[in-house]
């Protein structure tokens, strides 16, 4: 069944409030009349499938929520093909994608790993993936986000101007909760209510089977990434973890932890105070 912390504020778990979400399937008979059938399914990673045509983390999501199966038919009476596509109705706050490596090899009876280079983003949209009532209920956020985005594109012109003041000191959200609003619904306290989520962390892998080689973590703390290998920690450039997508013997991505993308608050607008002199408008945080 569902985890019963979903839209509750007492009784939680952190796995399933933060790192949960929620599948809705339908699965559609191609050789008949048949109803639809629909099913509700949680997860705690999307997967993503690797074949020849695969380059792109997206493609691979899409082959592991779009698909073909064959199962009996009451209708037919024997076996028949279905079509089940699958989109997420709950999106986790903090979501993990796991990169399907690793098959079994009948001849060498090992797991073997398949090396492909598969490009992941730094920034990942789910929206397209997403059932549309969730849809719908992201569009105000994102809204926020665009114009944010806006805002900053505006904001890095003008720093190109001559004499301009380059402030990159951009506020962190674990220090500074408080100049950020929530990135969940107010009905489902861990969810992601934009659809938008960041890169957190990667897991790679560096070997040739799953028994063997040795794994990495990569994070991002504070707006700079981090190699954690055994007891032995570096920093590392972002075209660092560009280059863990794959394609040789080199570390290569396992696991994608992504953390939603937060949104500043916006500072009350100015008003004019009797007199003509100019007040600000307060808001307490929202909580």
């Amino acid at each position: 069944g569902l985890p019963q912390s979903f839209g509750t504020s007492g009784g939680w778990n952190p796995i399933d409030r933060y790192l949960t979400g929620q599948l809705t399937s339908t699965l559609t008979c191609t050789e008949s009349e048949e109803p639809a059938q629909q099913s509700v399914d949680t997860f705690t990673q999307l997967s993503c499938f690797i074949d020849k045509e695969v380059k792109y983390l997206h493609t691979g999501i899409r082959n592991g929520l779009e698909g073909t199966l064959t199962k009996n038919s009451d209708v037919l009476g024997r076996e028949a093909v279905y079509k089940k596509i699958s989109r997420v109705s709950r999106l986790p706050g903090y979501l993990c994608v796991q990169f399907v490596r690793f098959y079994y090899k009948e001849k060498e009876h090992i797991n073997a790993k398949i090396l492909k280079d598969i490009k992941f983003p730094l920034n990942l949209d789910l929206y397209e993936f997403c059932a549309k009532d969730l849809q719908e209920k992201l569009l105000p956020a994102r809204e926020k986000v665009r114009i944010e985005e806006d805002e900053e594109a505006l904001s890095a012109k003008a720093k190109r101007l001559p004499n301009s003041v380059n402030d990159d000191n951009v506020p962190n959200p674990i220090d500074n909760p408080d100049l950020y609003e929530p990135y969940w619904f107010e009905d489902d306290p861990g969810s992601n209510n934009t659809g938008f989520y960041e890169l957190q962390g990667v897991l790679t892998h560096q070997g040739r089977s799953s028994t063997s080689g040795h794994y990495v973590s990569w994070i991002k703390k504070k707006g700079k990434w981090f190699k954690l290998d055994d007891d032995t920690v570096s920093e590392v450039g972002t075209e660092d973890i560009m280059k863990l997508s794959g394609g040789g013997d080199w570390h290569c991505a396992y696991l994608l932890l992504y953390g939603p993308r937060r949104i500043k608050i916006r500072p009350a607008r100015s008003t004019t105070a009797v007199g003509g002199s100019a007040a600000m408008e307060t808001s307490e945080p929202p909580t």
